[in-house]
């Protein structure tokens, strides 16, 4: 048994007053006996503007928001997933990037988001990440104390294969740090939560940005952690916060034990 608390964040364009409210939720997830904590999508800087994330944006070695989690991580010796931070990697290249931290505060690894959130949802509402971020490559999965997680992050979410083969290489914790707009999430995010748990017999932990932001976007919220059966442990509508639950890594392997569908696939 462990336990993970989620953080639901409103982040802004501001690094250093996203960092103060990202260390007060995780010093309460401390407090709450958390093993390992994660935070959304886009903790450290919430933007679609690329010029001024080109700007803004620099390395991973010269992140100040990931150089205060990691401070964070080793002083409290806890596991901690930066849903993601918008990481320069050349000139003009971005890409959205999730770290796993160990609980000696050093990178354990990191997955860069594969699939761009290119969607026309109304002639009012639109996105375009393809345009900003440069797509990640490759899978990742990274074990932690407890068992392996397989990491992802927000549009991921409705690419079904690639939980499949995070699961079919062993993963009973899926990772799912996220930016659902509001719109969107209305309609579909813990459907499709619940259906990620249930047809790869994985935890879901879903840690969510949630609200409406300085520049007018709207997020769902909603922070879950999902069991693997579909049933939804905890959840956090729309305030900052976050949620703490005791997790049981066997319960994953006899379900799997039970409804063999991922050896028969």
């Amino acid at each position: 048994m462990f336990r993970v608390s989620c953080i639901q964040l409103k982040s802004n364009n501001n690094i250093k007053d996203n960092f103060i409210k990202t260390e007060r939720f995780i010093k309460k997830a401390v407090n709450q006996k958390a093993d390992f904590i994660l935070t959304p999508e886009v903790s450290s800087l919430f933007s679609l503007d690329k010029k001024k994330l080109l700007k803004q944006c620099t390395t991973m070695d010269k992140d100040e928001y990931l150089r205060g989690v990691k401070r964070l991580a080793r002083k409290y010796k806890k596991w901690i997933l930066i849903g993601s931070l918008v990481i320069k990697t050349g000139k003009k290249k971005l890409v959205n990037r999730s770290v796993l931290l160990n609980s000696k505060g050093k990178i354990h690894s990191y997955y860069d988001k594969i699939h761009m959130y290119d969607v026309s949802l109304s002639k009012k509402e639109s996105y375009l990440e393809s345009s900003i971020f440069e797509s990640g490559k490759k899978y990742k999965i990274c074990r932690l104390p407890w068992g392996k997680l397989g990491m992802s992050v927000c549009y991921d979410l409705r690419f079904p294969n690639l939980y499949r083969s995070l699961a079919k290489k062993g993963s009973l914790f899926l990772s799912i740090p996220s930016a659902f707009t509001e719109t969107t999430g209305k309609r579909h995010w813990h459907s499709l939560l619940k259906a990620r748990a249930i047809e790869n017999f994985c935890y879901i932990f879903a840690p969510a940005q949630g609200g409406t932001h300085y520049n007018g976007r709207k997020t769902f919220g909603h922070s879950l952690i999902v069991s693997p059966d579909g049933k939804i442990i905890k959840e956090l509508k729309k305030k900052e916060g976050l949620i703490t639950a005791s997790i049981d890594p066997k319960l994953a392997v006899k379900l799997r034990s039970i409804i063999p569908s991922l050896r028969k696939d």
